[in-house]
C-alpha cells in the first residue's frame, strides 16, 4: 500500500563534506529507505562502520572507492555494491570530480540520524566524540576501530 506522506524533497542534509537528500519520507519506521549521497573530490569519510541494516550503493556520477569487509572495489556509474547487516564498510572519493550515488537501506536509516550528526559535526570546533558514538549507537550504527599497527621487533644488539 502506498501512503502519500508530505516531506521536503529539496532538503539537503550536510554532514561535514557529505550531502544527503532523502527521496521519500523518513523516520516513520519505514522498512526501506532511499537517499541520494554526494561525496566531494578528495573525501575519505565516513570512518569504517557497520549497522543493523542492509545497504546497497549504486553510483550515478563520478567514482567511489567502496570497501565491504575485506573487498575494495572502484565503483563507476552503473556499478553497485551491497553491504550485509553487521559487516564493516567505508567509502571514499579519491578522485577529482564529485561522486553521486543512490543508497538504499532496509530497514531505513532515519534522516534524523544524519540531522543529528550534522549538528554535532558542523557545530564549529571539534565534535563531541562521545555524543557522536551515542548517536550512532542509538540509530544502529557501530564504528569500527582501526586495526592496531603491527608490532615492531627490537633490533638484536
Amino acid at each position: 500500500m502506498n501512503v502519500a506522506q508530505a516531506f521536503d524533497a529539496e532538503e539537503v542534509i550536510r554532514v561535514g563534506q557529505l550531502e544527503i537528500r532523502y527521496l521519500q519520507p523518513s523516520g516513520r519506521g519505514n522498512r526501506m529507505g532511499a537517499f541520494e549521497l554526494c561525496v566531494p573530490p578528495g573525501s575519505n569519510v565516513p570512518p569504517p562502520h557497520s549497522h543493523d541494516n542492509e545497504e546497497l550503493i549504486y553510483v550515478l556520477e563520478g567514482t567511489l572507492r567502496f570497501t565491504v569487509g575485506a573487498e575494495t572495489r572502484v565503483l563507476r556509474p552503473g556499478d553497485s555494491m551491497t553491504t550485509p547487516t553487521g559487516v564493516a564498510h567505508a567509502f571514499s572519493n579519491p578522485h577529482a570530480v564529485m561522486a553521486k550515488a543512490l543508497v538504499i537501506n532496509t530497514p531505513e536509516i532515519s534522516a534524523d540520524y544524519f540531522r543529528e550528526m550534522a549538528a554535532l559535526i558542523n557545530g564549529g570546533g571539534p565534535p563531541d566524540k562521545a555524543r557522536m558514538m551515542e548517536t550512532m549507537k542509538r540509530f544502529g550504527l557501530t564504528p569500527i576501530a582501526p586495526a592496531p599497527a603491527p608490532a615492531v621487533a627490537a633490533a638484536a644488539g
